[in-house]
């Protein structure tokens, strides 16, 4: 199984997708994507899990044990599916923070929040996950869903979740995953590859953003492999669980 790289070289090579591509270049490259599908981005959601998605991050939320009152970051929060579920737990006394690097899906999501009336207890922060500009131990939960993948440099980032964490606080990651049986592997490569970039063309007029996301799901971590960097950035009780045979995995990692 091929493997994900783990820690960047600085002014070396990483991934972008199935491309080698400079360290320094990466992170641009990915905001060019997202730039570019922000507006499409929830009906491709739809579109490619077949509406799937939204159940994987309605029970994501539903296990969280995030209630009333607590103040809780959301990373790579785009167009604020997972904000907006954390908002109706923390309730008025608690408060969101919905955080992502690009501006323009930052953008999207906050016009989201606002045309469902979500604002009284919902901040922005337009951050890079790898080097957060909040205070150490300021928030009772951290999430990020779909996210991690994108992330240059993963180790720094999972090390930045658990900083800005408190004592008893916990991490949980939503992202694609290795597929457990190969029927469905084969099924969901022929899927991956043949149907979703023609689709993002259709749809988005943006078969290549497509295909680099379908690319960048298998060069992510597999889930023990991930499970393995959020113990090694400092995490206890880390755990994960399968959804949909492996397609997504749900990780989830405390500060001791």
């Amino acid at each position: 199984m091929e493997q994900a790289d783990k820690k960047p070289d600085s002014g070396g090579t990483t991934h972008f997708g199935y491309k080698d591509v400079a360290v320094e270049d990466k992170t641009g490259m990915v905001r060019g994507v997202f730039e570019s599908v922000a507006g499409k981005y929830d009906l491709m959601n739809d579109l490619m899990s077949f509406g799937v998605h939204r159940l994987w991050k309605r029970h994501f939320i539903a296990i969280s044990n995030i209630h009333p009152g607590q103040r809780v970051l959301d990373l790579a929060g785009g167009t604020g599916d997972i904000a907006a579920l954390m908002c109706k737990r923390v309730g008025s006394s608690g408060s969101v923070v919905l955080s992502d690097i690009n501006e323009a899906m930052l953008a999207v999501g906050r016009q989201r929040m606002e045309d469902q009336g979500l604002a009284g207890n919902i901040e922005y922060s337009l951050a890079n996950a790898e080097k957060l500009p909040f205070a150490d131990a300021e928030f009772d939960a951290v999430t990020i869903a779909f996210g991690l993948r994108n992330v240059t440099d993963q180790p720094a980032a999972l090390r930045e979740m658990l900083r800005v964490l408190k004592p008893g606080g916990r991490a949980m990651i939503l992202e694609f995953s290795k597929v457990e049986f190969e029927g469905l592997k084969k099924i969901y490569d022929g899927y991956s590859f043949g149907i979703l970039p023609k689709l993002g063309k259709l749809v988005a007029d943006d078969e290549a953003s497509y295909r680099y996301l379908a690319e960048s799901i298998r060069k992510h971590p597999g889930q023990d492999e991930l499970a393995d960097m959020m113990v090694d950035a400092g995490f206890t009780k880390v755990t994960y669980r399968n959804l949909t045979g492996g397609v997504v995995a749900i990780h989830s990692g405390h500060h001791a």
